[in-house]
């Protein structure tokens, strides 16, 4: 069995898994976001996927209702509802990612998925050949500053994952998420 097909099948049970095991979870915010200002619990949003293929995207909703999209670097240039930081520092804002993981436009473990505006990462990932991965919920980039990164230096990280995609890497940038995600949370 090949490596892609071995990672495709832990994607679809590990997001089975999540999904199923934090439905109450799931539920109770999507409630609150729409309790908090009306409208969808979740933001859609057009990403650029493997092979240059568009998908939505689905995260919980953190900004009032009609936000403007925008890149993840001037995301602090948005207002973000008073249940929409807490989401965000936590990461919960991310879990609904696993349906995206489970119907295949992303996987657990590869490069994030740009918005089609950003162009040159677009360019960079297709010279480095990145772009022929299935996006991530996390990545090497990730896990080595990717807030406020370049796109040159993301697009380094990423054609280096697709250089050396292996289970021992997948299975570090796993865990190195956790580290991530204790660092202390970002201000809005």
């Amino acid at each position: 069995m090949s490596y892609f097909l071995f990672k495709r099948t832990c994607d679809i049970l590990f997001s089975i898994f999540v999904l199923f095991v934090l439905s109450p979870a799931l539920l109770l915010i999507s409630l609150i976001i729409v309790f908090q200002d009306g409208g969808s619990f979740l933001f859609k949003q057009k990403r650029i996927g493997r092979n240059s293929e568009s998908f939505i995207f689905y995260k919980f909703r953190s900004m009032p209702v009609n936000t403007l999209n925008v890149i993840s670097a001037n995301k602090n240039e948005v207002k973000v509802t008073f249940f929409g930081k807490l989401l965000r520092r936590t990461n919960l804002d991310e879990l609904p990612q696993f349906y995206n993981v489970l119907i295949g436009d992303m996987s657990v473990i590869g490069p994030r998925p740009p918005i089609p505006s950003q162009t040159n990462l677009i360019h960079l990932r297709k010279v480095n050949k990145s772009i022929q991965l299935r996006p991530g919920l996390t990545g090497w980039a990730q896990v080595n500053s990717y807030d406020n990164m370049p796109e040159e230096k993301k697009a380094y990280f990423d054609g280096e994952y697709y250089k050396k995609m292996n289970l021992k890497l997948d299975i570090y940038i796993f865990f190195k998420t956790f580290i991530y995600f204790m660092k202390p949370p970002p201000t809005y």
